[in-house]
């Protein structure tokens, strides 16, 4: 007997997703609610579980299908063994040879067999061998920030050459090319980003902030801090409290159009920009203009796991009234963030570097940061932006004013 294996119901408005992996293959034990594949929607990677234990029968379709919220995907049969039908993605895999990542015999196979078709190609990029990397994802897994860290912290090796290289399109040597289709969430970022510059009236103002004094605060309170809430303190509470400053005095930053109205929000549900395997997400820390230090480092820290983890559900991604994008992690110095639709406004961290400054008559060295505010003009004035603005700088260099709310 078999069980169909159905696409749950992926939230308001979603009707439909993309097979992004197979977690398990024909023949292999299943558990309860043991999840065997990955579903890829607009917003977020959503993780199928069998409905009963047994043996995963036939994959009904393919690795970059695309699939309606009730269809059946897969079977499970009953029993400790079965003889399971091979899966599509198998068949086109087998039709269209590619070089393959493969584990020693005896060990990491399933490491292997469960890496996702990204997260194999960087591997074979890369020459590293995925039986020695420790994965940070779900169950274990893989994913793409656990290779290049592996491959970036091993010694320089000679390439491991492929299988079978694509020939060059110019008849030259060692030189090919390899077409991947966008995933869901790629082509729903691209269509979402190039609306919001077709849409809006997009401009970005610029300002710098010195970082002494938050920088002096954290050091200060860093150890007791994380002793009694358990969380470390960031730059990312301040920032967030500041923006909570700032949209007191500018409403119209924490607004939206819609249609020939201006909808403005007494709270404010701030969307942090955070990478997840499958690309940039923007998870929503809800109420954060009444949430204390400690609460918006934990919800931030939370938000950031799941995301790495790809458990981040549809409610996570929802809402959002103002977006703070921190490029500086990755060593961004300068950039113009891009408004994320419907929110009318973007605000653009990036790296601290100590530059030469001018205080009190003197040239001394401080550790500076470069702000950037994306707005939509269409509602918010340049007074306004730079304002909003100018109130970040001074409570981010006297950070004082946060707990006087001045």
């Amino acid at each position: 007997m078999s069980t169909e294996v159905k696409v749950p119901t992926l939230g308001e408005s979603v009707t439909e997703a993309t097979i992004g992996e197979w977690l398990k293959q024909p023949g292999e034990a299943v558990a309860l609610d043991e999840p065997i594949a990955s579903l890829e929607t607009d917003k977020v990677a959503v993780e199928v579980p069998s409905p009963v234990a047994g043996v995963m029968g036939q994959q009904v379709v393919a690795v970059g299908d695309t699939v309606n919220v009730g269809a059946v995907i897969a079977t499970i049969e009953a029993g400790s063994a079965a003889a399971a039908a091979p899966a599509p993605a198998a068949k086109a895999e087998a039709a269209a040879p590619a070089p393959s990542a493969t584990a020693p015999a005896g060990e990491g196979v399933d490491t292997v067999t469960t890496m996702s078709p990204a997260v194999r190609r960087l591997v074979l990029e890369h020459g590293v061998d995925p039986t020695k990397i420790q994965g940070s994802g779900k169950d274990g897994r893989l994913t793409k920030e656990d290779v290049l860290a592996a491959a970036s912290a091993a010694p320089a090796a000679a390439p491991t050459p492929a299988a079978a290289p694509a020939p060059a399109a110019s008849g030259a040597p060692g030189r090919r090319e390899e077409r991947v289709k966008m995933t869901r969430m790629r082509q729903t970022i691209a269509k979402r980003l190039k609306s919001a510059q077709d849409t809006a009236a997009m401009l970005t103002t610029f300002n710098d902030v010195d970082m002494s004094a938050v920088m002096a605060t954290r050091d200060k309170y860093r150890e007791s801090f994380e002793k009694k809430h358990g969380v470390r303190l960031g730059f990312m509470s301040f920032f967030t409290k500041a923006v909570a400053l700032a949209a007191h005095d500018i409403p119209a930053v924490n607004a939206r159009i819609d249609g020939d109205e201006i909808v403005y929000h007494d709270y404010l549900d701030v969307s942090v920009a955070v990478s997840a395997p499958n690309g940039l997400v923007v998870p929503v820390v809800r109420g954060a203009d009444s949430l204390s230090f400690a609460d918006i480092e934990k919800a931030i820290a939370d938000l950031g796991k799941r995301a790495k983890e790809g458990t981040l559900t549809m409610d996570d991604m929802t809402g959002g009234t103002f977006t703070i994008s921190n490029g500086g992690v990755f060593g961004g110095l300068m950039s113009t963030p891009i408004i994320n639709p419907p929110q009318s406004a973007v605000l653009g961290l990036h790296r601290i570097e100590d530059r030469p400054v001018v205080r009190n008559g003197e040239i001394v060295i401080r550790p500076m940061m470069y702000l950037a505010l994306s707005y939509d003009h269409r509602l918010i004035d340049g007074r306004e932006a730079v304002t909003f603005l100018k109130t970040i700088k001074e409570a981010i260099e006297d950070p004082t004013r946060l707990l006087i709310d001045l």
